[in-house]
Formats: structure tokens, sequence, C-alpha cells
């Protein structure tokens, strides 16, 4: 063999070793997908191209389930009922809504797809209830037409310690950065003592303020990416880490998300793409995704054939992420974990506590600026740093003109001094052995009841789930509101208490919800014929998706 044939099988052989090891790499990637749709981002988007837009009339509404004609009519005599109770109960509130409906994409948004879309254009119509409060006070929202609600929406996550202190926080706050006001020419002093204690909760050396929780989370990923010089991120099926392009792959994000990984959650398969890839600048972890690994944030719009009890224990979430932590070290991937969401919400320094991890970086949001938007990230110094010491022109680029403006920094101040307080700390005490206690109460009354809806919490936070199929459970919201349970635009499928809640405030919840419930059964929405009715139901679904497609060609 001359040397240029050699030279040749020398590349050729070396060819085939690099295309078998970028196979092994493929698959070994694709084993630690998850299998739904949540973790197949692109198929995701795929399937909801080929998705038709079709709704039901006023006599498919009532049998979307082929229910009998008896059973069909109780659901209309209910739904008429409830029609009439919210046209006059609530006509302020929706009237004023309606008018401003055109002017505000995010109601018209909300309002659209708080239901199955087959079902939206006919409660749109008889079921507005609109989206405007006049006031709010201990746990209590009042509307326009001065109904008063219990509520339930948390204000997404903000509103931890209750309406009233968070009003009297934010008006501490004020007053404290009064003489500076909304200059935003440098720091107000408090910015100093905000850093002290956030280093002090977090563990972490450095702390930056930005504006939103998706503004934190979009710096870690960058530093991240500008101090390891790697290209990707790993997310978890099914998490939420705002609503920026990376973070959210698939449906919702007109481009492609391809610097993105969406890995399985509680898988020996990702922790071997972590371990062995070498582009993967971080790894990004939402706590909340204990309540529900591997799907996305529950909502009713997306609920049609049920949805399961699937959260895992404290102490099993707690040792997959030791874990993970684990792998990231000796990779040397930077953990990220997103506690926008769940900061403070669970111990009093957050669910890096509540679950013993340390992080390198943490992001917060949401009840520290009491009610102010503000977001904030906390890192490990050399993953902060935003500029290299022997390299002036490459520098990591972050600012935001209301980064540390006066009033939310006084608010946050005002915050984390109430949490040093022996009220403060004494909050947490127990939390979840109440919180626990409660949500095993009311299941138990359901279940003494024959009703097929339960709850599963993490620790305030709560979500409702089903035992038996249905084509209606998503009715349930309706019911809720018409007992003064107000709830978030994804309806039934998050509700966020206030610690403001007192033994007889949730009584009272519990009672309205029983109520509710009860109500539902009674007008016939969640008959279903036979004892598993899930394969037939999504038989049904599959011959209304090629009918509506036959159509629309």
């Amino acid at each position: 063999m001359n040397r240029k044939t050699l030279l040749a099988a020398l590349l050729g052989a070396a060819g085939t070793l690099i295309a078998a090891d970028k196979a092994r790499a493929r698959l070994q990637l694709s084993r630690a997908k998850h299998r739904s749709l949540a973790g197949h981002s692109r198929m995701a988007k795929r399937v909801a191209g080929l998705m038709p837009n079709y709704a039901f009339d006023r006599a498919a509404f009532f049998r979307a389930d082929d229910a009998p004609d008896a059973v069909a009519q109780a659901r209309e005599a209910g739904f008429a009922r409830l029609s009439a109770l919210y046209a006059e109960r609530f006509a302020k509130t929706a009237a004023y809504t309606a008018q401003i409906r055109d002017g505000i994409p995010d109601i018209q948004f909300t309002s659209t797809y708080r239901v199955p879309f087959q079902f939206s254009p006919v409660v749109r119509e008889c079921l507005s209830a609109g989206n405007f409060y006049e006031a709010a006070e201990g746990v209590m929202l009042t509307d326009l037409d001065g109904n008063r609600f219990y509520d339930l929406t948390g204000s997404y996550g903000v509103n931890l310690l209750g309406v009233d202190t968070y009003r009297r926080l934010v008006a501490e706050g004020e007053a404290t950065t009064a003489k500076l006001g909304p200059t935003l020419a440098g720091l107000h002093p408090v910015v100093a003592d905000n850093v002290r204690r956030l280093q002090a909760i977090s563990g972490l050396e450095a702390v930056s303020f930005h504006m939103s929780g998706t503004e934190a989370v979009m710096q870690a990923v960058r530093l991240a990416r500008y101090h390891t010089g790697r290209t990707h991120l790993v997310r978890f099926a099914g998490a939420y880490h705002g609503w920026w392009g990376d973070v959210q792959p698939g449906v919702g994000n007109p481009i492609p998300a391809d610097h993105t990984y969406t890995l399985a959650d509680m898988s020996e398969q990702s922790l071997k793409v972590i371990a062995s890839r070498r582009d993967i600048a971080c790894v990004l972890v939402n706590p909340l995704q204990a309540l529900h690994p591997n799907r996305n944030a529950p909502g009713d719009s997306t609920l049609v054939t049920g949805r399961s009890d699937g959260r895992v224990s404290r102490e099993d979430y707690a040792a997959w992420l030791a874990r993970l932590a684990g792998v990231c070290k000796a990779a040397g991937v930077p953990l990220i974990v997103d506690e926008v969401f769940t900061g403070f919400r669970l111990a009093r320094h957050g669910a890096c506590e509540y679950f013993g991890l340390k992080p390198d970086m943490v992001t917060y949001g949401k009840t520290l600026g009491g009610g102010l938007p503000v977001g904030v990230l906390c890192g490990r110094a050399d993953l902060m740093k935003r500029f290299r010491e022997d390299r002036p022109a490459d520098i990591c680029f972050a600012r935001g003109t209301f980064n540390s403006h006066p009033y939310v920094m006084g608010a946050m101040d005002a915050f984390l001094r109430h949490m040093e307080t022996p009220e403060g700390k004494a909050l947490h005490d127990g939390i979840d052995e109440c919180w626990d206690a409660r949500a095993t109460r009311l299941n138990a009354r359901l279940a003494a009841e024959g009703l097929p809806v339960r709850v599963a919490n993490l620790s305030t936070i709560w979500t409702v789930w089903y035992t038996q199929a249905s084509r209606y459970h998503w009715m349930l919201q309706f019911y809720l509101r018409a007992e003064g349970l107000a709830l978030s635009w994804v309806g039934s499928g998050r509700f966020i208490f206030s610690l403001a809640y007192t033994e007889a405030d949730f009584a009272e919840v519990e009672e309205r919800f029983v109520r509710a419930a009860k109500a539902m059964a009674d007008d016939g929405w969640w008959w279903s014929g036979e004892a598993n009715a899930a394969p037939k139901l999504n038989r049904r679904l599959v011959r209304e998706f090629f009918d509506a497609r036959l159509r629309k060609h």
C-alpha cells in the first residue's frame, strides 16, 4: 500500500470514528429527552402547526363526549343558570373588559385560551366575568360590581405575605428613598444593605438587580455562556423560566431555540448528557417542577382528558437535585436555580434551603419587590464578572435603565428587614404541616362527597387533579368563580395562597370549593359513561382532528 492510499484509508477511518461518535452523542441526547411533546420542542411545534381550528356549536358543545340526551340537557340547563348568574353578577366588570379588550392583547389571549379552543367562542359569549378589580384587602379582592372574592391568584407568586403587609412595606420603602425619589443617576445607599442580605440568603458573593425575573434568568445564562465559552443551555421538560426564546422552545416561540437542550427531569440519561457533552454552558432548574415533573405548568386550556397527581416527594426531588449538582460540578457546568416563583415561599432562604441545594447562580423576583417589578441574580463572583482583566475589549454588557430603581430597592429593603423580625422568622414554622393538612382535609371532603376532583400542593402552591377522564374538567373554574373564588387566567391549574390566610379564611375557601364541585357534578359535567373513559375520549379527539383537517382542505 503506497503512502497516498494509506493516508486515504486513515482519513476514512478517522471520518468513520468521528461520525460514529456523533451518532452516539446524538442517540444519547435523544434518550435523555422526555418522551412527551414537552421534551421534544420541534415536534411540539410541528404538531401545533397541524392543529386545525374548529369550534362547537351550541348543540355539540354539550355533547363533546357523546353523552346521552338527558345528560346533555342537564348540562345545558346548568350552563344557562350559570350564564344568567354571570350576566347579572358581573355585568359592569364584564362590560368594562369588553370595551377595552381590543386594545389589550393580553386580555384577548387569556380570554381565548383559558378553556380548550373548541369551547372558547361559546364560553367567551356566555361566561365573561371580566379582568378588572378595584380593591384588595386581607385575602379578598373586589371587582367593579362590588363582588368580593377570596384571592387564589397570589398575584402569580408575588403575594406571599398578604396584600396588606406588602402595601405597608412598599410605603416604608418609598419613605426610605423619598429624598432621592425616582432619580436614576446612581444607587441609593439602601442598595448596599440589600446586597449584604441577599449574599447571606443565597450564600453567593455577587448580586445584580433587574426589572423582572425573565431578565434575571437571561443575565444568568448570558454570563454562564460568557465565562464557559460554551453555547448551549439545558432546561428540563415542562419547566418555565420566563418568556424569552432560549428558555421557551417550541410552541409560543416564533423562532427555533437552536442552542437549547430540553432534557427529562429526574433522568439518569440526562445526567449522562450533562456529564459528557462539551457545549453545555449551564443547567437551569425550576424547583416548582417537583409539583409536576416533566410537565408544563397546568392550565385549564390544555385539560382535555384529565390530569393525575404527579408530585414527587421532597426527599426524592432533593436527592435528584443533589445528584444533578454533583454532575454539573464535575463537568464544570454552572447550575442555575430559578427561584423567581418559589423564592422565600418554601423556606426563609427559598427552595435552595428547602431542598438542601447550593447552586452556582440563583435568580429571585416577585416577592422581593413587594409587588413592584424586580428581578435579582446572585452568583459566584467569578461567574458574575462582566469583563476580563487580560482582554479589555472582551466584555459581557448588561444594563437596564430601571435596574436598582430607588422605590424598588426601598421596598426590597423593607421586605428583607421584615423577614428578619421575629414575625418574619416565624412565618415558615410548620408551614408544610399546615398547608399539607389543609389539602388533606379538602381531599377527604371531596372523596366523601364522591366527587372526582382532588388537590395537590407544594406548600402554598396548589393545583387540581382528577380521578377520572372528562372533556369538561375546565368548567370547574366557572363554578368556583360563581362561589366567590378568584383564580388566575389558567383557571384551576394553579392556586397560590398567601400566608395571610387564617384557618377561618381557609375553611371558607374549602366550603366554597366543595359547593362548586357539587354544583358542577349535579349539572352533569362529570358524566363518563364507563369506568375508563380516556381511550374513548382520545379516539373522539383524533376523529375531530382529522374531520376538521379534511374540511379545511
